[in-house]
């Protein structure tokens, strides 16, 4: 699937926001250590409650807002410290919390290209979804368009070092699950690698 270059979303170097965005900025993140080039892109999957879609539950976790006590399935998130560079909701929308040029909190205990720290070199793109739940059509698409601008952002990403949650962390995360659509994903953003 091949994007127009009006489709293509701009990525502000400087900043490392991306145009177009819904920009909600999480303190969940710090600088990258000197020197560290993005190299991967991690795919997750994520829904809180878990199987519900389309609440604000996952934002308000990113940006340190979330009351663990409004749902029962929250309390062993108080106090966590998480972020995505990118969240992409069931409808396509993606939303940015992170610019490209900071770390964030994605990766967990984690390796990849034989180094760990994860975090230090990629970026984080968080899917609504769960395991068991085929992703969306329009979550393709827009998974399509943001990882054809990150490529030809960050050369050093190809299509190869698009990984999941559990390739990297295979011991403790299992996202973003059987149901996700890898060659699909591939496929999309092989055009500039």
């Amino acid at each position: 699937m091949q994007l127009t270059n009006d489709e293509i979303l701009s990525v502000d170097s400087e900043t490392g926001w991306v145009s177009g965005l819904r920009q909600l900025l999480s303190p969940n993140c710090d600088a990258r250590p000197e020197g560290a080039q993005v190299e991967v892109i991690v795919l997750h999957g994520i829904s809180l409650p878990a199987g519900q879609f389309g609440g604000d539950a996952v934002i308000r976790l990113f940006l340190n807002q979330l009351d663990v006590n409004a749902h029962s399935s929250f309390s062993p998130l108080n106090g966590l410290k998480v972020s995505a560079h990118f969240f992409i909701r069931r409808d396509g929308e993606i939303l940015q919390f992170v610019p490209l040029t900071m770390r964030a909190w994605h990766a967990g205990i984690s390796s990849c290209l034989g180094r760990t720290d994860v975090n230090d070199f990629s970026i984080g793109v968080e899917l609504e979804g769960t395991d068991i739940n085929p992703y969306e059509e329009a979550q393709y698409r827009s998974l399509a368009r943001l990882n054809q601008s990150l490529i030809r952002e960050f050369p050093a990403v190809t299509a190869d070092h698009l990984v999941g949650h559990s390739d990297i962390a295979p011991d403790r995360k299992s996202d973003p699950g059987p149901c996700f659509d890898w060659a699909r994903c591939r496929c999309d953003a092989v055009i500039f690698s």
